[in-house]
């Protein structure tokens, strides 16, 4: 490689790390306490203990936890109904002000299947805290777009620290830590070592957190494409943007039946009323789930008309919103239960060490006239 080239990837490399590394230890902070959200929540108390129930007794209907969610929140509308697939007698009730109202507004508690009974919010007021600032930054879609830009900004700062690897440490052997030398050195062959080692995972969240941050873009284009001619392969909504809207509404758990029924073998994950994101002014959006670690993941829709109960069209999620479901998981280790997890967050600290180590030797080099550490000569022998 030419010195030319190397001054080029240099300037790629140092410039994308400068102008995302602040964004990405932020990331790195509040995404750690949301990779064991649940242990923390449990310790906090944020959820409380579903009560016993005798050995065979079946879960209540879904419209009963609708109807206890409904009467602890008047003036309030059902949004989504559904069930955490990490909490067996979990059943989360999604509530806001009007069916089509953003869901920054809405208010989501957690009830026990058996009773009814309320357990809680989702997540602790800390940890949903977190979750703002590792998703949007309090600042909605241009939050999001705006992580994303830092994400890409990271895979640029990755690829281009990858190319930079072997020309620097050619003549050291790997894992080398010149102790003997300068602090400065010291810190740039950690940098180098650790960089190297986590440079898979790195760019794996780094590229799934990109596709997580396109989520409203991307619904909203499934919206216009697919779940439009969903509704229009019905004779429905042709020549409107949304079909009529139901005279009356059909009980949820009617729709769950019909939904089950239509794709057999599949586990229902959530239920979109009428006049939601997920769902048309006419139909409930009943989005099922498979059984095994992928496809619980992957959820497929079916629209079931919320007067008749006639079953409208279903069909595989496309290729992005696939991508996206499998991204947001594999973003925060949520596949392999708590060993995969305890082993993203080290992964985590560690990344939280080569983006300071970075930004540390940029600064270091600004006070220095001559950085030999950092010239486009290999690095020497120790």
């Amino acid at each position: 490689m030419t010195t030319a080239s190397l001054r080029a990837w240099r300037f790629v490399h140092t410039w994308t790390s400068l102008i995302c590394t602040l964004f990405m230890l932020l990331l790195c902070l509040t995404g750690l306490p949301l990779i064991f959200h649940h242990e923390i929540d449990e310790w906090l108390g944020a959820q409380a203990e579903p009560a016993a129930i005798q050995a065979g007794q079946a879960p209540l209907p879904l419209a009963r936890i609708a109807d206890a969610a409904l009467a602890q929140h008047p003036g309030k509308v059902m949004q989504y109904v559904g069930f955490d697939q990490h909490e067996p007698r979990a059943v989360f009730a999604i509530l806001n002000a009007s069916a089509g109202a953003h869901p920054n507004d809405s208010v989501t508690k957690v009830y026990d299947s058996h009773t009814a009974a309320p357990l809680g919010p989702p997540m602790s007021g800390f940890m949903m805290v977190m979750l703002r600032l590792h998703v949007d930054l309090y600042a909605g879609l241009p939050g999001k777009l705006f992580l994303g830009l830092m994400g890409t900004l990271l895979v640029a700062a990755i690829v281009s620290g990858v190319v930079l690897y072997a020309p620097f440490t050619r003549r050291l052997a790997f894992g080398t830590i010149r102790t003997g030398r300068a602090p400065r050195t010291i810190w740039l062959d950690l940098h180098n070592l650790l960089g190297i080692v986590t440079v898979a995972w790195l760019t794996v969240v780094g590229a799934t957190g990109v596709i997580n941050t396109l989520s409203e873009p991307m619904i909203n284009h499934w919206k216009a494409t697919e779940l439009a001619d969903m509704v229009a392969s019905q004779g429905q909504g042709q020549g409107q943007q949304q079909p009529r809207a139901p005279a009356s509404l059909l009980p949820v758990d009617r729709a769950v039946e019909q939904a089950r029924a239509a794709a057999p073998g599949m586990t229902v994950s959530f239920v979109a009323y009428p006049g939601t994101a997920f769902s048309t002014s006419r139909h409930y959006g009943v989005f099922l789930r498979g059984d095994t670690p992928l496809t619980a993941r992957l959820l497929q829709p079916v629209l079931i008309d919320a007067e008749t109960g006639a079953v409208g069209a279903t069909r595989h999620l496309p290729w992005y919103l696939t991508a996206l479901l499998v991204s947001q998981p594999l973003h925060f280790g949520d596949y392999g239960g708590l060993p995969l997890r305890i082993i993203w967050a080290l992964l985590d600290l560690v990344s939280i060490v080569v983006l300071g180590s970075g930004l540390y030797l940029w600064l270091a080099r600004r006070g220095r006239t001559a950085p030999a550490a950092l010239t486009l000569r290999p690095a020497p022998t120790a």
